[in-house]
């Protein structure tokens, strides 16, 4: 059959096209398809195991003759029946795309009877949702599957009796079915123009809550049973939308575009929202805090909301032409969210949120040998949920603050209303906003962009003191290095913290060169420390001399500044993975700072960090020699602490870190509610990880506690979710290794956070011995798991696969898959090697070198 498709696309002068959605097909129908709309009719079924069914309309009218190609990418009997104009239409199946032949031009309708795949419509027993991005839709219907092909939608569902459902239009009509048909028909408005990642629907059991806020009606969606939970959380939901929605459109000069707005908190989501115009879907234990939250986790709630929100102008009004620059849109929403949520968290050091959130996690990416650029080629948008992480989220916002530095807030402000208002409803490229922008500064914004959007890495900063032959300070230089041997010079602006006794120097510094003498330091005494990045501005490695280091990790603890103390820290553990510091060094200024530290965001920073080094960097021994005094400051820490999120901060490091007999029988003692810890609420969430946490240190009665806990927990979602990680907990190897196996099966995976959750059990820290079998099987999975996962899988799955190693021969094994796989994809290559990069430095501690 495909010998005979491809003579007759050979014949017509056509080549087949390419699998997936290949940039070229993409232009191909960008430059021919115009005002398109697509009507969507789905019957789905009560049994999750009967395909879901349906019809599409496509019209569109083409700018000149020439063939059609639908992406669908389904078994050529998913279709059904396709018409074309009313009447029967003759076309092949190829390579996951539907071909029409010569059409002439004007308006058309296909019409097109088919069966749904699975993968993107996430079905559970109860309730599905949609997941597109970023080019899935074609997975579920026939669709020009890219995002600069903006469609309008019209969609009519039939779901089971007793069921909700949302879309991006409003609902404008229900119907019950006849009696004993036990269905609902269910009709949504027409949209404006939307691209396919962003058209969605979600449709189940859900709960609903609605509120006012400012003139308009917002509707939560849910799936919690736990009633006092919602009532504690709704409010606040509402209100941190209504305040983001207002923001935005006092900052864009843009009233919000999709009329109406709903919001979805899906049990298991794969990411932490998905911003869908009109429908927000939600992570809903992102949304819905137990009360044991921290203010972490509160301040990411407000962020997540922000971020999604801000996505109605940046990604959704208007749209990036082609996923090389979807970090255009994200770069915005996480951005946006950081100015959004300040105002509603004044009592937090939005300075250090800024830095905490994003540099660490971008460094983390950045540093490694898996590292990419912010902006990227893309041939195929198969490979483009790749591009997604760390860069995109964390780098890129620390890169347009700078920019906004360079321009002055209000041009900023004033370019990015133009952009939204030129392209709005429609498709635009970072060369069109950089057009933009640099119209309002005499920067060369081009130039700019090459070194920090372009290309990728980082640059190596090093501080040098040069002192006189009187003892005083010649100079203090910094000057910056390419590591890739590029010789980039990355302009940036800096605040370097300059330390005596007694007194703190902030020194402004414009780094437009390779090198640059610090103002102001000549003549003085040696200073204690220079930290190049004391004012949380400047990105990069920034290699501390010896004195500085010296000083700072017996000192750190007394620096008065929190922004300073948090970017000290950041410096320190970079200086540590680049070999400068000995592990155990800098986890006993962490057990010496932790007890003083003032500022809740440190805290974390420095207990999660706490935690790296004990699970990941010292050996057997250096972990027992200090566990009892680690759990001492933790508990002592947890008794101090003032606040219910302060407290859940302390007890959820102990609880993930704990060891001892001693300190694992009061944990235990806490689940089975024998104790309590005053001042805390611990929600069954709190209770399941407990659970979780004795059955991985085998406590002698584990599986009586995991059968007991399944029991107690009543929110059906999450006592489905302890059901399938169990088997990865047990005591047995061989149920663990058949529990692994699992995975090797697609429907096995379709529960991506679950898996995760079982991967990261596997392979804890305690288990790592035996994990060490799954670390082959997982490499040799991660093309299938890229092929068949949402955007953020691939990473996870390696990221939990690695977490609990450090033994050079894990680390070996991953070089020699490397190796041995030479014609391996570059982008995922590039996932093993920046997920691998912490292993192979702590195994390089192993050994000694």
């Amino acid at each position: 059959m495909m010998a005979a498709v491809l003579v007759m696309l050979l014949a017509s002068g056509a080549a087949p096209p390419e699998p997936g959605v290949p940039e070229s097909l993409a232009r191909e129908r960008a430059a021919a398809v115009r005002d398109l709309h697509y009507d969507l009719n789905l019957q789905v079924p009560a049994a999750r195991g009967t395909p879901v069914t349906g019809r599409v309309r496509v019209r569109f009218s083409l700018a000149s003759a020439g063939r059609v190609v639908l992406d669908f990418s389904r078994p050529r009997e998913a279709v059904l029946g396709m018409q074309l104009d009313g009447r029967d239409a003759a076309y092949e199946a190829v390579n996951g795309h539907l071909v029409v032949g010569s059409m002439a031009a004007g308006s058309h309708e296909l019409a097109i009877d088919f069966v749904a795949g699975d993968e993107a419509l996430n079905r559970n027993d109860e309730f599905l949702y949609t997941l597109f991005v970023p080019a899935r839709a074609r997975l579920t219907f026939p669709c020009f599957d890219q995002p600069d092909l903006k469609a309008r939608y019209s969609l009519t569902l039939t779901v089971p009796s007793g069921w909700q459902a949302v879309s991006n239009g409003a609902n404008v009509m229900s119907t019950d079915a006849a009696r004993g048909a036990g269905t609902t028909t269910l009709k949504f408005a027409e949209t404006p123009p939307l691209p396919t990642y962003l058209f969605a629907f979600a449709a189940g059991r859900f709960s609903l809550e609605t509120a006012e806020r400012g003139g308009r009606q917002i509707r939560l969606f849910h799936r919690e049973t736990d009633a006092a939970k919602v009532a504690r959380n709704r409010d606040a939901i509402f209100d941190l939308h209504a305040s983001a929605l207002a923001w935005l459109e006092d900052y864009t000069g843009i009233r919000y575009p999709f009329g109406k707005f709903d919001i979805v908190a899906i049990p298991a989501f794969t990411f932490g929202g998905m911003e869908h115009a009109g429908a927000i879907f939600y992570n809903a234990t992102g949304v819905l805090l137990d009360e044991s939250a921290t203010q972490n986790q509160m301040l990411s709630r407000a962020n997540v909301i922000a971020h999604e929100t801000a996505h109605m102008w940046f990604g959704d009004l208007v749209t990036m032409r082609w996923f090389n620059d979807v970090w255009l849109k994200e770069v915005f929403a996480n951005f946006m969210a950081d100015k959004i949520v300040n105002p509603s968290f004044p009592a937090v050091n939005h300075e250090l949120r800024f830095l905490l959130d994003h540099y660490p996690s971008a460094y983390s990416v950045d540093r490694t040998q898996g590292t990419n650029a912010i902006r990227q080629t893309l041939g195929n948008l198969d490979e483009a949920g790749q591009m997604y992480g760390p860069i995109i989220y964390d780098k890129a916002p620390v890169v347009m603050r700078q920019l906004e530095m360079i321009m002055g807030a209000g041009p900023f402000r004033d370019g990015l209303r133009e952009y939204l208002k030129t392209y709005q409803f429609g498709n635009a490229t970072w060369l069109d906003l950089v057009r933009t922008l640099d119209a309002r500064t005499p920067r060369d914004l081009a130039a700019w962009s090459r070194a920090w959007v372009e290309e990728r890495g980082r640059p190596a900063i090093t501080t040098r003191v040069r002192m006189t032959a009187r003892g005083r300070v010649g100079s203090i230089t910094l000057s910056s290095r390419d590591a890739m041997g590029r010789g980039l010079v990355w302009p940036q602006q800096l605040t370097v913290a300059v330390g005596y006794d007694g007194e703190v120097v902030h020194v402004p510094v414009d780094m437009r060169g390779a090198r640059i003498t610090v103002p102001g330091a000549a003549g003085r005494e040696r200073p204690r420390f220079v930290l190049p990045n004391g004012g949380g501005l400047g990105y990069g490695l920034f290699v501390l001399d010896d004195v500085s280091r010296a000083y700072l990790v017996d000192h750190v603890d007394r620096l008065a500044d929190p922004l300073l103390r948090g970017s000290a820290w950041v410096t320190l553990w970079d200086n540590l993975l680049e070999g400068a510091l000995a592990p155990p060094a800098l986890f006993d200024t962490a057990l010496r700072a932790l007890p003083v530290e003032t500022d809740e965001q440190n805290v974390q920073r420095v207990l999660g960090y706490a935690a790296r080094l004990y699970w990941r960097f010292l050996s057997q021994d250096q972990r027992q020699a200090r566990a009892i005094r680690f759990e001492t400051v933790l508990r002592d820490g947890l008794a101090r602490a003032a606040t219910q999120s302060q407290k859940s901060a302390w007890f959820n490091a102990y609880r993930d870190t704990v060891t001892t007999p001693e300190g694992v029988a009061w944990l235990e003692r806490v689940w089975r509610r024998d104790e309590r810890v005053p001042g805390l609420t611990l929600a069954e969430a709190d209770e399941i990880t407990m659970a979780m946490e004795l059955a991985v240190r085998q406590v002698p009665q584990w599986k009586n506690i995991l059968d007991a806990q399944l029991a107690r927990t009543q929110n059906p979602d999450r006592r489905d979710r302890l059901a399938f990680v169990t088997p990865a907990l047990s005591a047995d190897p061989a149920e663990r290794e058949r529990s692994f196996e699992r995975f090797k099966v697609l429907d096995n995976r379709r529960r991506e956070v679950w898996v995760q959750d079982s991967l990261q059990y596997l392979n804890h820290p305690l288990r790592a011995a035996h994990g060490r079998r799954f670390v082959r099987p997982a490499l040799e999975l991660l093309r299938e798991i890229q092929r068949t996962g949402d955007i953020f899988f691939p990473t996870r799955w390696m990221e939990r696969t690695l977490w609990g190693h450090r033994s050079p021969e894990v680390a070996a094994a991953v070089r020699e898959f490397l190796v041995r796989e030479k014609d391996y994809p570059r982008r995922l290559r590039w996932t093993v090697l920046s997920t691998a990069d912490e292993l192979f430095r702590a195994s390089r501690v192993a050994e000694g070198l």
